[in-house]
């Protein structure tokens, strides 16, 4: 048997139906940031002529992590290996809370 908060009322979704679409949403905002960051180091990459392994090279870390890196749907990427390769494509990360 569902729970009470599980119940539509008048077409609306429950309390539980919410919350799961908010992490969903939470998820698909979290993806979008990782392609943006990706995409901008792809270019800062491009525009130096830099190759994944040259990049891996200078990160010191193997080219399996750049490709991580650079993998729009990884979101598994720390801020510190995103600090480290923009300082080395010549760019600064930045992250704040609005």
């Amino acid at each position: 048997m569902k729970n009470n908060s599980d119940l539509l009322v008048d077409g609306l979704p429950g309390s539980d139906d919410l919350a799961k679409q908010e992490g969903k949403s939470e998820e698909f905002e979290a993806l979008a940031v990782k392609q943006a960051l990706a995409c901008q180091i792809a270019e800062a990459m491009k525009a130096q002529n830099l190759s994944r392994k040259r990049l891996a090279e200078r990160m010191k870390t193997s080219r399996s992590q750049i490709s991580r890196l650079l993998d729009p749907k990884d979101g598994n990427v720390t801020i510190t290996t995103l600090q480290r390769a923009a300082r080395i494509v010549g760019r600064t990360l930045r992250v704040e809370l609005v």
